[in-house]
């Protein structure tokens, strides 16, 4: 019933809705993409954007999670070679979503409201839709930022270690909840310290295979291309089928690890010292989306298309460092699971105190530490599922909202 659901939800009408709003906000701005770069150097030279860095490791922990791992091998076992390709087709596009995102959210942001609630409910002049995305962003953020991340680090770490799950689950609720009580500031220094690392170690890692495999990269890249467009399928007559799952698949994981389009950026922004710089804030996002798909995505995928035979990391990872795979794996994995839940937790805060104006977040703080950490004693296959499922239900009222405001994002 749930795959039912999450078919529909993640149908035909979501992914033209996202690819439509990403190719909108390409084309009207320019193809704003190319000019990210020069734009980002000549702010970071002027100095003083330690909270700007600190924001970014933030956002990017939230994306970089078990989904640039597990996601990918995901996209490529159900849509096959070719879903690599839509993952690149969704980023590009997304980059120009994620810029309007936090364009509007610096707009509308003050005191009281913040990131995509603001602009929905003063943008749109909807609180009711505010609500409805604050109740699917609270949701989503216990699944998807929650135990689906901690459940891949214990598969991880059971691999490696005979840590009992119990155990395990309460070592991470003692920490999670440790980071996650001190507020932003706390959030944001942690994931600052532990996402360059993570991200460099798994970097060099991906770089070794694919210089072992090197003689396969043409043969990879044609099978890309190939599978994208349903060529190699068009032999066996089951194309239709093939490239629908391959676009599905693709789009669907990009959207799970970068997340433009489904509103997360926006609200992590928000928390930035120069909020208001809507230009700063958008550009910023852009470089996220960048290095979390073209970059970590695109390095997963191709490591295990030269050398996995089932489609995993960690058998390509064997082929060059043997039996110590399953020590580098945990670690990679415990940081980048850990940056997403602390990243989301933030997310979740934010739409909790916008739905019940408490500051009594402590409760909610707790409660998000708790089911976070069961992830690493119950399976989630199904928690998988539900978490796509409000992914998407996020996205809707967000895309709609972009559509509507795109003048105010236009003439900013």
């Amino acid at each position: 019933m749930l795959e039912k659901v999450n078919s529909y939800v993640w149908g035909v009408v979501l992914i033209s809705l996202l690819l439509m709003t990403g190719a909108l906000y390409t084309f009207k701005l320019r193809f704003i993409q190319f000019r990210m770069f020069p734009y980002f150097i000549k702010n970071v030279k002027k100095g003083g954007n330690n909270g700007q860095f600190r924001t970014i490791c933030m956002s990017l922990g939230t994306a970089m999670g078990t989904g640039n791992i597990t996601g990918v091998a995901s996209a490529i076992s159900i849509g096959g070679a070719g879903a690599v390709f839509w993952m690149w087709i969704s980023a590009f596009f997304g980059m120009a979503t994620v810029y309007a995102e936090n364009s509007l959210s610096a707009q509308f942001t003050d005191k009281k409201v913040r990131g995509t609630m603001a602009y929905i409910e003063k943008g749109l002049g909807s609180k009711c839709l505010a609500a409805f995305f604050s109740i699917c962003c609270i949701l989503a953020c216990f699944g998807m930022g929650g135990m689906v991340q901690i459940n891949a680090l214990s598969e991880s770490m059971r691999n490696c270690t005979d840590i009992p799950p119990f155990f395990l689950s309460l070592v991470l609720f003692l920490l999670i909840y440790a980071i996650i009580s001190g507020g932003a500031k706390r959030i944001g220094s942690a994931a600052q310290i532990l996402l360059p690392f993570a991200t460099v170690l798994y970097t060099v890692l991906c770089i070794f295979v694919i210089a072992k495999y090197s003689e396969k990269l043409p043969y990879v890249f044609s099978q890309i291309i190939n599978e994208a467009f349903g060529i190699k399928q068009a032999a066996g007559g089951i194309s239709g089928y093939a490239l629908s799952k391959a676009v599905s698949a693709g789009i669907r994981r990009g959207v799970f690890s970068n997340e433009a389009g489904l509103g997360s950026s926006p609200i992590l922004h928000s928390s930035a010292e120069n909020a208001n710089n809507s230009a700063m804030q958008g550009i910023s996002s852009m470089l996220e989306v960048f290095i979390d798909t073209k970059l970590c995505c695109t390095l997963t995928a191709i490591v295990i298309l030269c050398a996995s035979d089932d489609n995993t990391v960690r058998t390509a990872f064997f082929h060059v460092m043997g039996v110590k795979t399953d020590i580098f794996l945990a670690v990679i994995m415990a940081v980048f699971a850990l940056c997403t839940v602390i990243g989301w937790y933030y997310c979740g805060e934010t739409a909790f105190k916008y739905l019940f104006k408490s500051r009594k977040a402590a409760i909610f703080a707790f409660t998000f530490s708790l089911t976070a950490s069961l992830g690493a004693i119950f399976k989630a296959e199904s928690i998988w599922t539900i978490s796509d499922i409000f992914n998407g239900l996020m996205a809707f009222p967000n895309l709609l909202a972009l559509l509507l405001l795109f003048k105010h994002v236009k003439s900013e």
